[in-house]
């Protein structure tokens, strides 16, 4: 069988990074393409925050939902559709990963509940320890119980759904990594992420994050690679997402 005829992965892009990070490290696409060493012919980008449709899940052969400047609690019309599609594509099994907006979207979507952290921002490469549960998940498995791991954001899955299973959290946040039935996951980090565009990130917003209370100078010195982090991007793709080779 020709690859051509696969059903490509999903990228839903729910929105851009600023401008000063998109200029130097593409769209968050981009940069989970190249993080995952994916080819365009693998994929399908959908740029949901721009209005453009989503096909029916059955469509796809997995999905990975991205990060996004937007606020779940918003509830845009884009935002919303997406959260429809998401549980349509739920009950048909198809494999998803959520990274940071699209972790919270995710939990959202399927009952939990999102808002702004009460103690604000997690910023930084910042450690994430996994629970006792990810023993038993495959995308996980091996990796150590503290790794770093790249992250900024202002909300957080402050609940999460009913049968959801946690299996990672940070000192800052609770729901690092949430679990829900075996082809499903999401992470608040950044797998995708690597230290020259967190530092991106904090150069950008440094004025704002000083005024937040946070010594910049001393999160641009604490960056550092988060390889162990990157893995659940890797292994959900290899997993889920992989083009098969000609037959």
């Amino acid at each position: 069988m020709n690859e051509n005829t696969q059903p490509p992965l999903l990228i839903i892009q729910t929105g851009l990074p600023p401008e000063p990070v998109s200029n130097r490290h593409g769209t968050f696409s981009c940069m989970i393409r190249e993080a995952a060493g994916l080819r365009a012919g693998d994929i399908e980008i959908v740029a949901v925050h721009q209005g453009a449709q989503l096909r029916p899940p059955s469509s796809y052969r997995a999905a990975i939902i991205t990060g996004s400047p937007a606020m779940v609690t918003d509830l845009a019309d884009w935002s919303e559709r997406t959260a429809d599609w998401i549980r349509r594509a739920v009950d048909l099994g198809l494999p998803i990963l959520g990274i940071c907006y699209g972790h919270q979207l995710l939990a959202h979507a399927l009952g939990g509940r999102v808002d702004f952290h009460p103690r604000g921002r997690e910023v930084g490469t910042q450690t994430v320890e996994l629970l006792p549960a990810a023993g038993d998940v495959p995308l996980l498995a091996g990796l150590p119980s503290h790794f770093p791991a790249h992250l900024i954001h202002q909300q957080s899955v402050m609940e999460v759904p009913a049968g959801a299973t946690v299996l990672a959290r940070s000192d800052h946040d609770a729901h690092q990594i949430v679990q829900y039935g075996d082809g499903v996951i999401s992470s608040q980090y950044h797998p995708e992420f690597c230290p020259d565009i967190m530092g991106t990130y904090l150069t950008h917003f440094g004025p704002r994050l000083g005024e937040e209370g946070f010594d910049v100078q001393a999160l641009s010195t604490r960056l550092r690679p988060a390889p162990e982090a990157r893995e659940l991007l890797l292994r959900f793709v290899r997993q889920h997402a992989a083009m098969r080779e000609a037959a």
